[in-house]
Order: C-alpha cells, then sequence, then structure tokens
C-alpha cells in the first residue's frame, strides 16, 4: 500500500465490524429488522456491487449483502430498473478557452469520487441535502466510482443518478474494480477470481462486467489490482483477462483504465510511471492511472514512452490524491502542466483522487451553499471566476478547457444541482422535505463565474433558499456601481427567426428596479482568453417582489445563425439580490406525452412503495411522481430519468382509504405532460 493513501481506510475496509460502522443509524436498524425476519418489508433498492466468485468467509456485516458476480442475471436483478441509467452519452465541443492558461483538446482530467460507502448506497436519491452533488462536469473526461471494501464488494456498478447527471454533459462514468491490499483484507484468491478460465478458455467474469455495464448503461470498468502475492502466471493471466474485456466491450463503447499498482510479473509494485513494468497493460487499457509519487523526471519519461508506442500521452492520468487536504495539497503542478514558456503543451493529463473533499472537510452541519462554495473554488479557484484564474492551488478552470453539450433546442436550465432543502414548481414549494438525486440536476454553466463590469463584482452563487424550478436558483448579492454582465452557456444552438429566450426571474431586495437584458454571442472569440461578443435584448426592468418571466424574441439578430454564448446584464444603483430560476431557449412550443400506464409494484406496511411505469413516446427529460392529498394538492415524492421509483415513509392521511399518486413526463423546457394516477389501499 502507498505510504501516500493512509486515510483509504475510509472506503476500503478491514473487517465487516467497520464497514458496518459506515451505515447510517436507519441502515443499521433496517439490517437488524432483516435478522428478526422482516427483510421482505425493505424495499429500498441499493447501488450494486459485488465479489468477482468466492464470498469471504463467515457473516456480512449489518446492512451488507454478500454477492458473486458469477451468478448475477438481469432477469435475477430486482433493483435493475432502479439502478439502470437511462441518458444517453451526450457529445460535447470544446469553446475557445476564456483564459489563456487553459488548453483546449489536451491535458484532461480524471476524478475518481467515492459517493457513499460501497453498502447502503441507494439507488435513486435519498431525504437529504447533504450529498457529493458534483457539477463541475465542464472539466472532467471520465469519472471513477469508486469504492469496494473486502467486508461488503469489490466489484461496484455506479447507480443510475450519477451515469445519468454525468451523461447529460458529456462525461462517462466507470465502474470500479478494487483488489485490495492484504493489509485491508484482500485475499488473492479474489484476484485468481477475476481471471479465471472457464473449460472453453473464456473469462467468464469479464463477460459478466460487460453484461452489467451494458444492462446498467454506464461506460466501462476501472481495474486496481492491488492484492500482492501474485507471480508472472497471474500477471499474464491479468493481462490476457484486461484484453478480452477490452474486446468484449468494444461493441458496447466500454472503455478500461488500468490502475498503476500490479507488474508484468504479478507482483504489486507501484510505478509512479509508465514503463516496461506496466505498459503492456496500458496497452492492453484505454488509459492508465499512475500512482502519485511521480516526478518531472518520470513524467516527461512516461509521456515519451506512450508516444513511442503509438499512443497518446493524454491517456497517462498523473494522480493527485486530495482526498485529505483539498486545494491545500503540495502539487508539482509544473510537471504536469509547464507554465513556462507560456502556453506549452501539458506533459500528460491528471486524475484527481477523492476530491469530494470539498464536502468532505466541511462541519456535519454543512449546508448546500457551503458545500458548492468549497466546490466552487476547488474546479474554479479562488478568483471564482475562470476569466481571471490565480492563486497557488492550480484550479482546473486554469489549465484545462472547459466544454459543453449545449448543442441542440430545446434547452433550458433551472440552475437545479440535484440536491436541494425543498421542491419547487414555477415558484411554488411542492415539497419542503431535503432531497437530492443527481439525475434531476440541470446542465448548468460551466465556467462559474465570468463577472464582466467596470464596478464592484457581485457575488455570485447557486442558492437554495428560493427556486423557480427544483432545489436551487442562481443568485446576483452586490452594489451594482456599473452595468455587470453574468456570462452563463457557452452554446452552439442553432439561431432562426422563431428562436426565443424566456427567463424566469426574481428581485428579492434593492434600492429600485433591476434592468435586465439578455445578451446573445453569436461568434467565438479569436484568441484564448479574449471576450465573447454579445448582443444585449431587453427583458424587463424588475422591481422587488415575486417571480416573473421575460420572453425575449431573437429574430432580430438575423434569420440564421449560431448562439456561441448566454449571459445576462444587470443595471440597477445600490445593492440588489436578483435570482434567475431559469433560462430556456426554444424555436418551437413543446408538447410532452403522458405515460399509459402506472402501478404500484409493492407496498410495506410502514410507507414504502415500489412503483414503475411505461415510457412516455417521445423526448422525456425526466419523470416527476407527486402524491394527490385528500385536499387535491400535490406532494412532490421524486424525479428520476428511469421507469421505476422508490419513497417511503408515508401515512395515511385521516380518514385517507388509499393512496394516490400521480406521474408526470417532463420534457427538456421542463412542460410537464398530463398526469396519470394509481392508488393503493392503505
Amino acid at each position: 500500500m502507498p505510504p501516500t493513501h493512509p486515510t483509504r481506510r475510509t472506503v476500503v475496509l478491514s473487517s465487516a465490524a467497520a464497514a458496518a460502522a459506515l451505515l447510517t443509524p436507519a441502515a443499521a436498524a433496517r439490517a437488524a429488522a432483516g435478522r428478526r425476519g422482516k427483510a421482505a418489508e425493505d424495499l429500498q433498492p441499493y447501488a450494486s456491487y459485488w465479489f468477482p466468485d468466492s464470498l469471504p468467509s463467515g457473516t456480512p456485516g449489518e446492512g451488507i449483502v454478500w454477492r458473486s458476480l458469477l451468478e448475477w442475471t438481469p432477469e435475477g436483478d430486482a433493483d435493475l430498473a432502479f439502478n439502470r441509467s437511462t441518458v444517453p452519452l451526450a457529445e460535447r465541443f470544446t469553446p475557445v478557452p476564456v483564459n489563456t492558461s487553459a488548453r483546449a483538446d489536451r491535458a484532461r482530467i480524471s476524478s475518481l469520487v467515492s459517493f457513499h460507502p460501497t453498502a447502503g448506497n441507494p439507488a435513486q436519491g435519498a431525504a437529504t441535502a447533504d450529498h457529493y452533488a458534483l457539477t463541475h462536469w465542464a472539466y472532467i473526461d471520465e469519472l471513477v466510482f469508486w469504492g469496494g471494501s473486502s467486508a461488503e464488494g469489490i466489484v461496484l456498478a455506479p447507480n443510475a443518478p450519477v451515469v445519468d447527471a454525468a451523461h447529460r454533459n458529456g462525461v462517462p462514468v466507470l465502474g470500479n474494480v478494487f483488489l485490495p491490499p492484504a493489509a485491508y483484507g484482500g485475499q488473492l484468491q479474489w484476484t485468481r477470481d477475476l481471471v479465471q478460465r472457464d473449460a472453453q478458455g473464456r473469462f467468464p467474469v469479464a463477460e459478466k462486467m460487460v453484461q452489467v455495464a451494458a444492462a446498467y448503461g454506464f461506460d466501462g470498468w476501472f481495474v486496481n489490482a492491488e492484492t500482492g502475492g501474485g507471480d508472472a502466471e497471474l500477471g499474464a493471466q491479468m493481462l490476457a483477462f484486461l484484453r478480452e474485456l477490452k474486446h468484449l466491450g468494444e461493441p458496447h463503447g466500454l472503455r478500461i483504465t488500468w490502475y498503476d499498482a500490479m507488474t508484468k510479473n504479478g507482483s504489486v509494485d507501484w510505478q509512479d510511471e509508465l514503463n516496461a513494468a506496466n505498459q503492456d497493460f496500458f496497452l492492453a487499457s484505454d488509459t492508465m492511472f499512475v500512482n502519485f509519487n511521480w516526478n518531472a523526471e518520470k513524467l516527461a519519461a512516461s509521456a515519451k514512452l506512450a508516444q513511442d508506442l503509438d499512443r497518446s500521452r493524454y491517456e497517462l492520468w498523473a494522480g493527485v490524491d486530495v482526498e485529505s487536504n483539498g486545494w491545500n495539497t503540495s502539487v508539482d503542478w509544473d510537471a504536469v502542466l509547464p507554465s513556462k514558456p507560456e502556453g506549452a503543451d501539458p506533459v500528460v493529463s491528471y486524475g484527481f483522487y477523492r476530491p469530494e473533499w470539498t464536502r468532505n472537510h466541511l462541519p456535519e452541519d454543512r449546508t448546500p451553499e457551503q458545500f458548492h462554495a468549497a466546490d466552487d473554488r476547488f474546479w474554479t479557484g479562488e478568483s471564482l471566476d475562470p476569466a481571471r484564474p490565480g492563486g497557488s492551488w492550480r484550479a482546473p478552470a486554469s489549465a484545462v478547457a472547459d466544454r459543453s453539450t449545449v448543442s441542440s433546442l430545446p434547452f433550458a436550465c433551472s440552475f437545479n444541482t440535484g440536491h436541494g432543502l425543498g421542491w419547487y414548481e414555477d415558484g411554488k414549494v411542492r415539497s419542503d422535505a431535503p432531497w437530492n438525486q443527481l439525475a434531476l440536476q440541470d446542465r448548468l454553466p460551466g465556467r462559474r463565474w465570468v463577472v464582466r463590469t467596470e464596478g464592484a463584482r457581485p457575488k455570485v452563487t447557486l442558492d437554495f433558499a428560493d427556486a423557480w424550478r427544483g432545489g436551487s436558483s442562481l443568485l446576483v448579492d452586490g452594489t451594482l456601481d456599473a452595468p455587470t454582465t453574468l456570462e452563463l452557456h457557452t452554446a452552439r444552438l442553432p439561431l432562426s427567426s422563431s428562436t426565443v429566450v424566456r427567463l424566469a426571474q426574481r428581485a428579492v431586495s434593492g434600492d429600485g428596479p433591476v434592468t435586465v437584458e439578455v445578451g446573445v454571442a453569436l461568434r467565438e472569440p479569436e484568441r484564448p482568453g479574449d471576450p465573447l461578443t454579445y448582443t444585449f435584448l431587453p427583458a424587463g426592468k424588475i422591481a422587488p417582489g415575486g417571480w416573473s418571466e421575460a420572453e425575449v424574441r431573437l429574430g432580430s439578430l438575423g434569420g440564421n445563425g449560431t448562439v456561441h454564448g448566454l449571459a445576462v446584464r444587470l443595471t440597477a444603483s445600490g445593492p440588489v439580490r436578483w435570482r434567475l430560476g431559469a433560462l430556456a431557449v426554444r424555436d418551437a412550443d413543446e408538447q410532452v406525452a403522458a405515460v399509459s400506464y402506472l402501478r404500484v409494484d409493492r407496498a410495506s406496511g410502514d410507507g414504502q412503495f415500489r412503483l414503475s411505469w411505461k415510457p412516455a413516446p417521445g423526448d422525456v427529460r425526466h419523470y416527476e411522481l407527486y402524491r394527490v392529498l385528500a385536499d387535491g394538492s400535490r406532494r412532490f415524492l421524486t424525479g428520476t430519468c428511469a421507469q421505476a421509483a422508490y419513497v417511503k415513509g408515508l401515512t395515511a392521511e385521516q380518514g385517507e382509504k388509499a393512496a394516490t399518486f400521480e406521474l408526470r413526463a417532463v420534457g427538456e423546457l421542463f412542460t410537464s405532460s398530463e398526469p396519470i394516477a394509481a392508488t393503493h389501499p392503505w
């Protein structure tokens, strides 16, 4: 185990008792109830995890289920409908970088994230806003669903909300295979199980891994073999396994990333570079994550060897361990991305290990606002403006060009981060319960936040005290002593004479009205760091009060062209608190067809329900499930991109004989279909 990872015990545990300690009290209570013979009443679906074949000896800890991947089948997976991602991987483009230090289409970023302990990870979000709601997808090229432990399972499939959110932003997600060091309970037998051949010489576990990825809708596997004690024969078997895994996955578009641990002789010996000991594993994979103790000389040699092998040097991720210290981590940035001479190409790409530090280092009573403030600083830098990066922490925005998927109409953003303290619909509260569900996250602006003004710079945040739709809105807070332009989405949207931009906005407070204009950029700048040129169109004078909507027609900009950027310009005198709740661009109205049936598949006596439905025809962004109360009002329960949902904690209202559910399909402009209802007797 490399000395740079003393804190990996937060995920990799050497005993079932330690793993059980990570479970929430509710999960422990459910597990205890299961041993009392009530396991059938726990209808909660969880993210899936397995051992390759053989299971540990003894008994699993509370809330843990030991499963063999070789025994898995789609038909036998009762939670598959809840764990399947349905959002396709979107195509991305790279706009001209907003600063001169970010490189386009060269260095990239891999991010290894543990969203939750291995066991007890809800398949479709949970009733808490305290969640690592990653939103800076614009800088990420690959997300690894990190986790696994010898006490729970070592092959992890990403849960659907993570994959749905990533795919909407064009980021592939990899499942994780973690063969732990012996010090953390790893058994060499599990490595042998992984690479075993059947009587026909095939690799049955590789076949299952491809089948799982295709059924669940994610994009490949991160393979991390750190169990020592192997020999050259096992090393050769691992190499053959990787080659077969890649071959079997190619028809499904799957990718493989290898972690720099096992070498060709079968031993675990972290090289901290690409060299003769691990190059065959790199050649059998799409990318390789280089262990953390690299230096400038090793990375330069790795880059040269990759090119000599006819591979891109940017297919090497130089690992940066930020689990313990986040932006205070000491990193030899110039070894990866030289600052001199200006414009020099990166040496390799780099990978962040555990950037969820931005949440975990905060106190336990942290708020969503505190998390996003820390996460913005991590990804954007101390300036909180990617157009003027700076500081000792060389944030991704200063090094890697952002990317976008905003390239087709209709497009809408309600600045929903995928978690919140309540749920809003058209500015009205439909639930006051906290929640997280990353599948409901919008495509947020990738550059957060570029503010151009000759006066004082206001504070720009994602705020959770109010929203137009979802759980959050964009808040501009400060004294405006000059016109202030806030850049939003980079785009490549088709422009026609019928294109319309619609805003939902609200001035919360201020000395007077805020004059709001929509900015539309019709071309990209010529050079990195040059600003976009906007044409501004009036969107109203907003006095403090409730939410209002404004519609801005773009016909005056010409009948043909491309929208490369969207912005708002605010003009006021004095202090202002102004919210943007939604931004939508369309050239035609949206019609969303209703679901044809909704049914309750299972229910328990303590208010748990599993529901499913047939997909609505046409384009559907997601589905929203409500409960209809006795007075006819609707209460938001959950949303999902899948065709199944789980809810819990429901109780009968006074005199209510049955629970009534309503489901709506929701389009890209957040237009809702007609509802379909289902009831279930209490």
